[in-house]
């Protein structure tokens, strides 16, 4: 490589060389990590239209509100790829497992932080400006999790089950989710309205304590990944990995980065979009749609390792191809679904259609996005592209959708989805096969 390497002697990688992971260790760590990061992330998204606009910006009128508590969580975001390149810097100059440990426990703090804070009526203005810095630090840590969640699951693949490896940090956002639905659900169950926004939507926050408790626990476990462990020997890493990215592998950034927009579009208009403008302007309860999300997921976790089977039998860019097709299809009839009036049957098969559509594109988005960068940057460019991408298809898009809604109709969504899924499936077509299933 033309990048400055690092001064260890060879004997150094030698030194440090640990026992290699068991299979069940590698895909248990992988999964639990991710499974905590996107817990503590969807109760964000949750919380940021149930209760945030009620809580910290009661001076507004009611969709100022909302539009204003979903600009909070379009911060997390912008921070993700500062913690892209702040983890991944680290996670390819010391290693994946000591990065992974830090990006959890940021996440975790910032959550927890989040339950303990006073509301508007408590602190004034101040309120919500706590909310954002915490906001930030969730995206921070989340920016340095996928990436190694990833890395620690394909690194450590055999041959011919790069995929099969890579979609299991991916079923940590389905449960993550479910986890975070469901404690909504149990809690609105058991507690009054009154009791729920004054004091119980601060549990599932604080609670999450307990859930990195065990995500550090096995993520200490593991060792070093046996790719990485070449590339120290080998005296491969560079001294600055971001500068490597740009310097040699801007292609590979620039097409993952749109190869994953229709991927986070799909998903935020599936969940947060849905859920306010369910709860909002179609009066469904808030249980009543929680329930509708949690069992669309159920189909999003089991598509996942449909799409692992599918891509390492018939190659991840054909899988992501007919995908992305099928969510612009799903992008035409998103809003007739939506809106049906016989009960909740329409928000169920939409629920369940796009969400089934999400496992299939989310499976195999993981190993695609890592598998154009050499593993002396993989963590910084996995990283990199998968957050730029949530920039661009995630952070703004409630806020896009709720103001197409709002101003022109539902259908103006679907062709916001149909959009996106457009530039994904060219993207891919520019990509050749060794870029997206190498």
């Amino acid at each position: 490589m033309t990048d400055a390497t690092t001064s260890l002697s060879p004997q150094d990688g030698a030194l440090h060389r640990q026992a290699v992971n068991s299979p069940a260790r590698v895909l248990f760590a992988s999964l639990v990590g991710t499974t905590i990061e996107f817990f503590d992330f969807y109760v964000y998204a949750t919380a940021a239209v149930i209760i945030f606009p009620h809580l910290f910006f009661p001076a507004a009128d009611p969709t100022s509100a909302m539009l204003q508590s979903l600009a909070t969580f379009s911060i997390a975001f912008f921070a993700r790829p500062l913690g892209a390149v702040i983890f991944g810097h680290f996670g390819d100059r010391i290693g994946r497992k000591a990065t992974l440990v830090a990006a959890l426990m940021t996440m975790g703090i910032s959550t927890v932080v989040i339950g303990l804070l006073p509301t508007y009526a408590t602190i004034g203005v101040v309120a919500p400006l706590l909310l954002a810095l915490c906001r930030f630090g969730q995206g921070l840590g989340l920016g340095g999790e996928w990436g190694g969640a990833v890395l620690l699951a394909t690194e450590n693949a055999p041959e011919g089950k790069r995929s099969w490896y890579a979609m299991f940090p991916q079923l940590g956002a389905p449960i993550g989710f479910i986890l975070s639905a469901g404690t909504f659900l149990v809690l609105g169950e058991v507690m009054s309205d009154e009791a729920f926004l004054a004091w119980g939507w601060r549990i599932p926050f604080v609670a999450s304590v307990l859930l990195v408790i065990v995500g550090l626990y096995v993520r200490l476990k593991i060792t070093e990944t046996p790719e990485f462990q070449k590339a120290i020997d080998k005296r491969e890493r560079v001294e600055v990995p971001v500068a490597a990215i740009f310097r040699s592998h801007k292609r590979s950034l620039a097409l993952g980065t749109f190869v994953a927009l229709a991927t986070f579009v799909l998903f935020y208009l599936m969940t947060v979009f849905s859920l306010s403008w369910g709860t909002t302007k179609l009066a469904y309860s808030r249980e009543q749609f929680l329930l509708v999300q949690m069992t669309g997921v159920v189909f999003f976790g089991l598509m996942i390792p449909v799409s692992g089977i599918l891509s390492d039998r018939f190659g991840r860019r054909l899988v992501l191809v007919l995908t992305t097709i099928g969510i612009g299809i799903f992008g035409l009839v998103m809003a007739p679904l939506l809106t049906l009036t016989s009960g909740l049957g329409g928000a169920f098969v939409f629920s369940i259609l796009g969400l089934g559509l999400m496992g299939l594109t989310y499976g195999p988005i993981g190993a695609a996005l890592a598998a154009p960068f050499p593993t002396a940057v993989r963590y910084t460019g996995a990283s990199m592209t998968f957050n730029l991408a949530g920039i661009f298809g995630a952070s703004l898009a409630p806020y896009i959708a709720t103001w197409l809604a709002t101003n022109y109709s539902l259908g103006h969504v679907g062709y916001y989805l149909m959009g996106a899924a457009l530039i994904t499936l060219v993207c891919l077509l520019l990509s050749n096969e060794e870029e997206v299933s190498g």
